[in-house]
């Protein structure tokens, strides 16, 4: 600047500039109304900004812009910058000086030819410049061409300074060249280049992106990237606000598109985290939403800090309702069978912790509908695990755990193990496990009839020695007292061990006759044959 100028500008405590106040006058509005009638003072004034956008080079480019007689290049790394420094000076009317804010404006309309990597410089400048809270027409500008750049070829830019310069950046230049993008066929070739964005700024893109249909499985990947980049570098405090910012942009995207491993490590981080209540309500309802994808291992959460218990049962509780919630309307089968078997594993896995208290577990076991399940077996061991580690229960309180049992659905070892073991469980209990194994032996025995004259047509030899076998079948029936089915039975839990060795001995003599039936035989019946499935184990 020349020496003697009257007028001193101290900008943001970064640098002091001495100019004369009528060559910057003429070009803007907020010096021309400041000095007013000094403009013929011939003392030295001094001016002092604190918020110049982009500080002393800021007043620079624009002080130059000023003794240039209203001509400088702008170039799309600067054109962000020329413009906030021309509103914040009022540099807007075209009176008998150019105005520069009107040819940053007019630089800004050419921006759809501008390369990617240009685009990013402009958007960093805007990160730097203005507020993502505030709407800005060139902040709204540079976004709508970042999310058009995303998909559709961008070409060279008329900006760059030659015509070799912009030949070899459109084809050369991963980041603006479509169609080197197109041969490395990668949907997040643009995640990299979007990391440096300020949570504030993620916010508004990821917004304009769902409104523009992106792919939400893709936003979603992009979501989980940048929080693990972010949290690289950033304060607990920083953390809070991203963990709080993506989870909320997660809940606007089709559920289907979540990765609930990835939900879960996103769960794990908050955990260490002061996020809101609004925030953690929303984060295991999504979870809960997938948790059919989910494994043991993710629901094994350690309990909260002064807790006896070992995991998190109250998390488990919430997500498994979160499930059925989501899906109350639309919930398949097969989605509902893998949840409860999930239940099911991690019910075997806390039934041994002898801090859980039987209300907990008993609110597990009843989470699902019978429906859910096929099998009640690793139901039942896991009742039984905690039956047994937990011996000191009383009557109701093992009657409320084993109510979501459906004895029909166990097997008949499972049928066998609670009649051995009847002491732990209630005593009606017992009794109705008895039930459904003398059931499943009546089953048996009409099979065995089933198989009498299905085996008519067997050879002689063959025949005369399956009807020795059937004939000791049924005097061993006779002798344990197999009931008809319209009497009732009556028996004391006490009695009950005796009567089920009986009961098993009789199964394994009606493997024999099954056994002794030659594989070939039933193979030469034909295609219509009707195979018997192994009835006892």
């Amino acid at each position: 600047m020349q020496v003697g100028c009257d007028l001193e500008v101290d900008v943001n405590g970064e640098g002091v500039f001495m100019v004369d106040k009528r060559t910057l006058a003429s070009f803007s509005g907020r010096f021309s109304k400041l000095f007013g009638n000094l403009m013929d003072d011939t003392r030295n004034l001094k001016v002092v900004f604190h918020d110049f956008p982009g500080g002393a080079e800021g007043f620079e480019l624009l002080a130059r812009f000023c003794y240039n007689k209203g001509r400088t290049e702008i170039t799309p790394a600067n054109v962000v910058l020329l413009n906030c420094a021309a509103q914040f000076m009022e540099m807007e009317s075209d009176g008998p000086c150019p105005s520069l804010l009107n040819q940053t404006k007019r630089s800004l309309d050419g921006i759809s030819f501008w390369t990617w990597s240009e685009i990013l410089v402009a958007l960093k400048e805007c990160q730097d410049l203005l507020s993502a809270s505030n709407s800005s027409v060139i902040l709204d500008k540079v976004l709508d061409c970042v999310i058009g750049g995303l998909t559709p070829p961008i070409v060279a830019s008329p900006y760059t300074s030659s015509s070799e310069n912009s030949s070899f950046q459109c084809s050369c230049d991963t980041r603006s060249s479509y169609s080197i993008r197109n041969n490395f066929s990668q949907i997040s070739w643009w995640f990299e280049d979007l990391l440096f964005l300020n949570i504030d700024l993620i916010d508004k893109v990821i917004e304009m992106m769902i409104c523009q249909h992106f792919d939400h499985a893709t936003i979603s990947k992009f979501l989980f990237c940048y929080q693990r980049s972010r949290f690289l570098s950033a304060t607990p405090t920083e953390k809070c606000k991203v963990t709080e910012v993506i989870i909320n942009l997660l809940s606007l995207l089709d559920r289907s598109s979540l990765s609930c491993k990835l939900l879960f490590d996103i769960f794990r981080v908050s955990s260490s985290l002061k996020i809101s209540k609004h925030c953690k309500s929303i984060l295991e309802n999504l979870i809960g939403s997938q948790l059919d994808q989910a494994t043991i291992d993710f629901l094994l959460v350690p309990s909260p800090h002064r807790k006896d218990y070992m995991y998190d049962v109250n998390l488990v509780l919430r997500l498994v309702n979160a499930f059925c919630n989501e899906g109350s309307c639309c919930l398949s089968p097969m989605r509902l069978r893998k949840v409860a078997s999930l239940v099911d594993s991690y019910l075997v896995e806390v039934a041994a912790d002898s801090h859980l208290n039987p209300s907990k577990f008993a609110a597990l076991v009843m989470l699902l509908p019978d429906s859910a399940r096929k099998s009640h077996d690793r139901l039942f061991l896991a009742v039984d695990i905690y039956l047994e580690v937990h011996g000191g229960l009383r009557e109701a309180e093992k009657m409320r755990i084993c109510s979501a049992l459906n004895y029909a659905k166990l097997s008949t070892d499972a049928l066998r193990h609670l009649a051995r073991n009847s002491k732990l469980f209630p005593s009606r209990i017992a009794i109705q496990a008895f039930i459904n194994q003398q059931s499943k032996l009546e089953n048996l025995f009409e099979g065995k009839k089933h198989l009498d004259t299905f085996s008519g047509s067997i050879s002689a030899d063959e025949s005369l020695n399956e009807k020795e076998n059937s004939d000791q079948t049924l005097l061993y029936a006779k002798r344990v007292n197999l009931p008809r089915k319209d009497e009732q039975l009556d028996v004391q839990p006490q009695g009950m061990q005796c009567r089920v060795t009986e009961l098993e001995k009789f199964c394994g003599i009606m493997q024999t006759p099954i056994g002794n039936i030659p594989r070939t035989r039933l193979s030469s019946l034909g295609s219509n044959a009707r195979f018997l499935p192994k009835l006892c184990s």
